[in-house]
């Protein structure tokens, strides 16, 4: 009975539009009040204690760092870069602008922050650019789901640190499988491209443009090599690496590009920390939630039910598969991810997966999340910036959901694309 008492409030107060955070919150305190079985300060401690990690302090940072940076005159050099490089190919504005989302993904470690730094410059240019504001649009909403699998992934810091999984080598598996979901986007926006007739410039590909716009973004290029060099290298942890790129990006964008004064700091800072409480809240709501699941024995009960469905492997990854991607259409990311890692993650292993190539399959799958509704972030950003209503962005979405389910079956089937590179790190 406790245990309906959990879910059947936290569903009152979804359909009742209350917060993920504070719904997950309130349930957990009204299950705590009918069980009587904890004291009623559980909640409190919870909201304190969980946050208390190391590792967690690299959410915050990275946060701000995404913040300082998407104001810092970052975006544009990114998209010189791309551009340069396949803007004479067919469709080759619509690419440019996923190429550099996927260069923003590894400097945010946010899916709606790269929605929003992205579109709001590449929505109006695409659509100058000839480009129906339908595809403009979703092709960015989509691009910007690259902003928590390509590292550094705010998603797979919770994951490690409520998997006990390596933060690094989530880090770095991430890599191939974010290229492989960047190349499942951009080809069907060059297949839409080419179908439409949206033609190249007549520019045709320059070296020298290309060294030139690189040189002109080179601050910002250095950024991910940073960030990712120094963790891979042993140089410092995530959360040191957070701490520098919040570094680095304030000294490149009021020293160097000096497009971010010193008077705009107070609200970047104050855009930084309200997203922060936000992400904060989630993460205590979602854990003393999870903990009242683990009292109740709900994730041996899971575990259980799947395997008395079958043992075959690939039929329970696919139960998991279907599971996560209903989930990411009702709840946040990061409270998915601390309320189901600890249900699933042995059920995982039990079947012969590695956490690491684990953590980066329930990424993914949530990934998807942004951009089905009715919670999909990325679309509720994109329709914002756009003006489209949400069902006629939902349904320009639909062939770009599909490219990012074969990704994923992809990143599922083949171990090796998320594996390969953490063998060298160790």
């Amino acid at each position: 009975m406790t245990t309906a008492v959990l879910f059947i409030s936290f569903a009152i107060f979804l359909l009742l539009s209350v917060p993920v955070g504070i719904a997950l919150g309130l349930a957990t305190l009204i299950t705590v009040m009918y069980s009587g079985a904890m004291p009623i300060e559980f909640l409190a401690q919870e909201l304190v204690t969980s946050v208390d990690s190391f590792p967690l302090m690299a959410v915050p940072f990275f946060i701000l760092a995404g913040e300082i940076m998407g104001r810092g005159g970052i975006t544009d050099r990114l998209f010189g870069v791309a551009n340069a490089l396949v803007g004479n190919k067919t469709g080759g504005f619509a690419i440019a602008t996923i190429i550099t989302c996927m260069f923003f993904a590894a400097i945010s470690g946010s899916a709606p922050a790269t929605v929003a730094a992205i579109g709001g410059i590449m929505i109006p240019a695409m659509v100058r650019m000839g480009y129906d504001k339908r595809f403009a649009t979703a092709t960015v909403a989509a691009a910007g789901s690259l902003g928590v699998i390509i590292p550094p992934s705010i998603p797979m810091v919770i994951y490690g640190v409520v998997g006990s999984t390596s933060i690094g080598d989530l880090f770095i598996a991430g890599i191939l499988p974010g290229l492989i979901v960047a190349g499942g986007l951009i080809a069907y926006a060059y297949y839409y491209s080419r179908k439409m007739g949206y033609k190249a410039s007549n520019e045709p590909f320059s070296l020298k443009k290309f060294a030139k716009t690189s040189w002109h973004a080179k601050w910002a290029l250095l950024i991910p090599i940073i960030i990712l060099g120094g963790i891979y290298g042993g140089v410092f942890t995530p959360t040191e690496a957070a701490v520098i790129a919040v570094v680095y990006g304030l000294f490149v964008s009021t020293i160097l590009h000096r497009e971010l004064s010193l008077k705009q700091l107070p609200s970047v800072i104050s855009a930084g920390a309200l997203t922060t409480a936000t992400v904060l809240i989630i993460v205590g709501s979602a854990t003393a939630f999870g903990k009242l699941l683990t009292r109740e024995q709900i994730p041996s009960q899971v575990a259980n039910w799947m395997l008395s469905i079958s043992e075959n492997p690939i039929i329970l990854i696919l139960l998991i598969t279907v599971l996560l991607l209903i989930v990411g259409c009702f709840m946040d990311t990061l409270a998915a991810i601390i309320i189901l890692t600890p249900l699933l993650l042995p059920i995982a292993v039990d079947i012969g997966y590695d956490p690491v190539h684990f953590g980066i399959i329930m990424v993914v799958n949530l990934a998807i999340g942004f951009i089905t509704p009715p919670l999909g972030v990325n679309l509720f950003v994109g329709s914002g910036i756009s003006g489209l209503s949400l069902e006629e962005l939902t349904k320009a979405i639909i062939p770009f959901f599909i490219a990012m389910i074969i990704t994923l079956f992809i990143i599922i089937f083949i171990p090796q694309l998320s594996m390969y590179l953490p063998t060298f790190r160790g």
